[in-house]
C-alpha cells in the first residue's frame, strides 16, 4: 500500500557529508567515454594488459575446487595464503615482513580511507607532496586535516624541506615511484634521507606504491618499508599489474597500527571479497607476474616514448615536461599565463582531453600544469591528440 501525499523529507546531512567533493578526474571520465575523444585524462591501465583467460581459468578452478569457501564470509584481514605471498614478496634478507602485518583492502583507495580514519583528527597536520595524488587528498579531506605541502623539485620530494612543516604532523604521504601525477621517482639517496628524516621527527611515512613494478628498465627501486619497517606504512595494489576491476589492494604496517586498521575495516565492510582474493592468489602463486609484468612494461614504455616524441614535435618553446622511466603519466608545465583549466574547455571542443594540474595541489595550486596519461591511447592517436594540443597552446603564446 502506497502512502498518499507524504510530506517531503528535508534531508539534513552531516557536516562531513557537506565536505565531500567529486573527484575532478572521475567527472572528466564521463566526457571521455565518447569514442571520438582522444583521452589523455584517465589514469586507467591498458585493457590490453588484462589477463582475461588466466582470470577466467582461476575463477573456474577456485569455484570448482573450493567454491563453498570462496563464496562464504572471510576474515577481515584477508585470505591467509595471499597475505603470506605478499609478505614474502616484500621481505628481504635483512627485513622479514610478517603475514600478520598485511591487511587486504578493497583497492588501495580503501587503504587511504582507513589510514585517514585511524590517524587523522580534525585539524591534524598531514604532510603531502607538491603536487600529490588527487585520490589521497580526497580520501584524507573527509577527516578535515590541515594539509602542509612538502617542497618538490624536478627530482621529486625534497626531504630537507620537511623540518619546516613537521611540527605535530600525524603522517607524511608519498608516492616514490613514477608518481601520480608527475611521473617522477625518488633517487635511492633521497629515499634514505626521507626515511631517516621521518624517523628522526617521529612521523609515520606512508609509501604508496601502485606503479613500482612498472619500471621500463625492469629494475625496481628499493622499498622504504625495508629501510624502517617500524616507521613506514606500505600500500600496494593489484590494479596496475592484473586488473582494477577486482578492487584488490593491501596495506602493510607495524602490528599496533594494522590492528587498528583492521578494526576500522570491520566497521566499513567486514572484509574484502574472499572470492577475488582466492582467484588472485591462484593466478599469481606460481610466478605468473614474472612473465606478465615485463609485457606491461614493454607496452607502456613504447606508449610513453610515442608521447615524448609527439611532445617534442608539436609543443612550442616555453613548455616543459617530465620524462618518466616507468608508470603511466607525464607532467606538463605551461607558460605561467596559460590556465590549464581554460585550455581543457578548448581541448574538449577539439575532441582531446587531459587533466588540469590544479586539483593535485593541497595548497597554492599551479594552474599552468597538466597531466597526460598515455597507456590507453594508440601511438597514432597520441600523435594526433598532441598535435591538437600543441596548436591550442601555441595560439595562446
Amino acid at each position: 500500500m502506497k502512502i498518499e501525499n507524504p510530506n517531503p523529507i528535508e534531508w539534513r546531512f552531516s557536516e562531513r557529508a557537506s565536505q565531500l567533493q567529486s573527484s575532478f578526474i572521475r567527472e572528466i571520465l564521463k566526457i571521455t567515454q565518447r569514442p571520438e575523444i582522444i583521452s589523455f585524462a584517465g589514469g586507467l591501465p591498458s585493457p590490453a594488459t588484462f589477463p582475461v583467460e588466466h582470470m577466467k581459468a582461476a575463477f573456474d578452478k577456485v569455484l570448482t575446487e573450493n567454491g563453498k569457501v570462496a563464496l562464504q564470509y572471510g576474515p577481515t584481514d584477508g585470505y591467509p595464503l595471499l597475505r603470506e605471498w605478499i609478505a614474502n614478496s616484500l621481505s628481504t634478507p635483512t627485513c622479514k615482513i610478517l603475514p600478520e602485518q598485511v591487511l587486504m583492502t578493497s583497492g588501495s583507495q580503501q587503504a587511504l580511507d582507513l589510514l585517514g580514519k585511524v590517524l587523522i583528527d580534525e585539524g591534524s597536520r598531514v604532510l603531502v607532496e607538491t603536487p600529490s595524488y588527487l585520490g589521497a587528498l580526497q580520501a584524507f579531506s573527509v577527516y578535515r586535516p590541515e594539509f602542509k605541502s612538502v617542497a618538490t623539485d624536478e627530482h621529486g620530494l625534497v626531504p630537507s624541506s620537511i623540518d619546516a612543516v613537521a611540527e605535530g604532523a600525524r603522517m607524511l604521504y608519498a608516492l616514490p615511484n613514477f608518481q601520480n601525477p608527475t611521473g617522477r621517482s625518488l633517487s635511492i639517496e633521497r629515499r634514505v634521507e626521507l626515511v631517516e628524516t621521518c624517523a628522526r621527527l617521529g612521523i609515520p611515512l606512508i609509501e604508496d606504491d601502485p606503479y613500482g613494478a612498472l619500471s621500463y628498465k625492469g629494475a625496481p627501486f628499493p622499498k622504504m618499508l625495508n629501510m624502517n619497517p617500524d616507521g613506514v606504512i606500505y600500500m600496494g595494489s593489484f590494479s596496475k599489474v592484473l586488473t582494477p576491476g577486482i578492487r584488490l589492494g593491501y596495506v602493510v604496517a607495524p602490528l599496533p597500527l594494522v590492528r587498528r586498521l583492521e578494526l576500522a575495516k570491520q566497521a566499513a565492510d567486514l572484509h574484502t571479497a574472499q572470492l577475488t582474493q582466492m582467484v588472485v592468489y591462484e593466478v599469481i602463486k606460481d610466478g605468473f607476474l614474472d612473465q606478465h609484468i615485463p609485457q606491461i612494461r614493454t607496452l607502456y614504455a613504447n606508449q610513453c616514448q610515442a608521447l615524448l616524441d609527439a611532445l617534442t614535435e608539436f609543443f612550442p618553446e616555453g613548455v616543459s615536461w617530465t620524462k618518466p622511466e616507468g608508470g603511466m603519466f607525464i607532467w606538463v608545465t605551461l607558460p605561467k599565463h596559460i590556465d590549464a583549466m581554460k585550455l581543457l574547455d578548448q581541448a574538449i571542443a577539439a575532441k582531446v582531453a587531459f587533466v588540469p594540474g590544479a586539483p593535485f595541489y593541497a595548497n597554492e595550486p599551479e594552474t599552468n600544469t597538466l597531466r597526460l596519461s598515455f597507456v590507453t591511447v594508440p601511438p597514432e592517436r597520441i600523435r594526433e591528440g598532441v598535435a591538437i594540443l600543441g596548436k591550442l597552446i601555441t595560439a595562446q603564446l
